[in-house]
């Protein structure tokens, strides 16, 4: 069967669509780890990695699809007169190519699992969502890795990232000066295999047999492998950190369970037992109040990167008997699923569900529970209380106005929290360089009387 004189249609869109991602990830890649380093661009690099790792991901699966596709549809036959050397050097470029397609979106896979920034020498758990559509988990096994041993793997994984985008590099070089010598010297029709716009060469002599017997296919394919596996164990033992070099100066104290005091927090006077009590119900004779949750919200907001976000929790509830008049029988408890976590960034809202966040899958709940209120004058009042987040607890204070008309009550309140007093985000970012240490926290209910 003689073989085709052009690619398919499908091998030439999945290669033009895999050439356009690779030509677009190699800048954009050498611009966002440069940029990550510079405050004022930190916000912008964030949105761009982000897009990297997606673009990283739709190579990874373009590639797989195509090496099918590949082993399953005959290519077009390389032309009769080439010389044995060229037929070696173009069937290894292939491989290589392929080999580099796999391994460098593996390695920044990798390198995003283990959780490390190697830019800023620090840990950095980031989330992966795939433009923003569904999340790609990280790589079984490594997030539960020592954290030496994740800093480590991540300079290596980096190390063979770079220096194997340096080596894909070269081989666009070395593949388009191939074609277009070809094209423009040879003029065998070569390029037109693989350009839809160019009139395949007919009746050339691709189609005779070679001047010379061929190298054993598994040496070109070896050669090609070997060539990738060269470049990245040079670029990962280049990249190797010392593992003596301050790691310890960067490790943080875990937080106490006991309450820590906090720019708009107050000190308790000891810490609480982790159990939760009910309220206790027949010490409050203050009315009930059932929320409307259509027109109430508890929302958060901060700055990451130097860049505002606002959130807010989908799923809560609470238990509220409040009366002006009776303060000391008054008392409210609400209770907050950390998994319903939203800022309208899928990347944020994966990196919120990770372990030195909200963990909800150890930790499904937060929870504040008022120990007293007080008076302020006119519509202000202050509700002191008891915060649980994961296993740090922490007294805050919580102003807010309470408006009541026609039996339908409106609450307004805020207050910052210190997220570091809450054992949140401590590993990757414990000063606040990267997402603000204060939170503010707004709460808005609208509520009626239920008795």
């Amino acid at each position: 069967m003689n073989a085709p004189n052009r690619y398919s249609a499908v091998a030439i869109a999945l290669h033009w669509a895999i050439a356009v991602c690779i030509l677009s990830m190699i800048p954009m890649g050498w611009w966002m780890t440069a940029a990550v380093e510079h405050r004022d661009s930190q916000a912008m690099a964030y949105r761009v990695f982000q897009i990297h790792k997606s673009i990283g991901f739709l190579i990874l699966a373009l590639t797989v699809v195509r090496i099918v596709w590949r082993l399953t549809h005959r290519p077009p036959a390389l032309p009769g007169e080439m010389k044995r050397w060229e037929r070696f050097a173009a069937n290894a470029t292939h491989v290589a190519f392929y080999a580099l397609m796999l391994a460098l979106p593996l390695t920044g896979w990798l390198y995003v699992s283990a959780g490390w920034a190697v830019a800023l020498d620090r840990a950095l758990e980031v989330a992966t969502s795939w433009f923003g559509l569904f999340p790609i988990p990280h790589l079984p096994g490594v997030a539960q890795l020592s954290t030496g041993v994740r800093r480590t793997l991540a300079f290596q994984a980096m190390g063979a990232h770079a220096a194997m985008a340096w080596g894909a590099v070269a081989l666009i070089v070395l593949h388009v000066g191939a074609a277009l010598k070809h094209q423009f010297l040879d003029r065998d029709g070569v390029l037109a295999h693989m350009a839809p716009f160019l009139k395949p060469a007919e009746d050339h002599a691709s189609a005779a047999a070679p001047k010379t017997a061929p190298a054993s296919p598994w040496i070109e394919r070896g050669a090609g492998v070997a060539l990738i596996a060269v470049v990245a164990m040079a670029g990962a033992v280049a990249a190797r950190p010392d593992p003596k070099s301050g790691l310890e100066t960067r490790r943080t104290a875990p937080v106490s369970t006991s309450a820590a005091s906090a720019p708009g927090t107050a000190p308790e006077a000891e810490a609480e037992p982790v159990a939760e009590a009910a309220p206790a119900e027949t010490a409050v004779k203050a009315g009930v109040w059932t929320i409307n949750r259509a027109v109430s919200s508890i929302a958060f907001g901060g700055t990451q990167s130097g860049a505002a976000f606002k959130g807010r929790f989908e799923q809560w509830e609470g238990r509220i008997r409040f009366d002006p008049q009776d303060l000391a029988g008054s008392k409210a408890v609400i209770t907050v699923q950390t998994n319903s976590a939203r800022t309208g960034d899928a990347t944020q809202e994966g990196s919120l569900q990770g372990a030195e966040w909200f963990d909800p899958g150890q930790y499904p709940t937060a929870r504040f529970e008022t120990t007293g209120f007080r008076a302020l004058g006119g519509d202000r009042y202050e509700a002191r209380g008891t915060l649980r987040i994961k296993d740090a607890r922490l007294s805050v204070v919580l102003p807010f106005t309470f408006r009541e008309a026609d039996g339908v009550a409106t609450v307004a309140g805020r207050l910052q929290l210190d997220r570091t007093a809450l054992n949140l985000g401590l590993e990757s970012d414990p000063t606040g360089d990267w997402v603000s240490k204060m939170i503010e926290v707004q709460v808005r209910v609208s509520a009626r009387r239920a008795d």
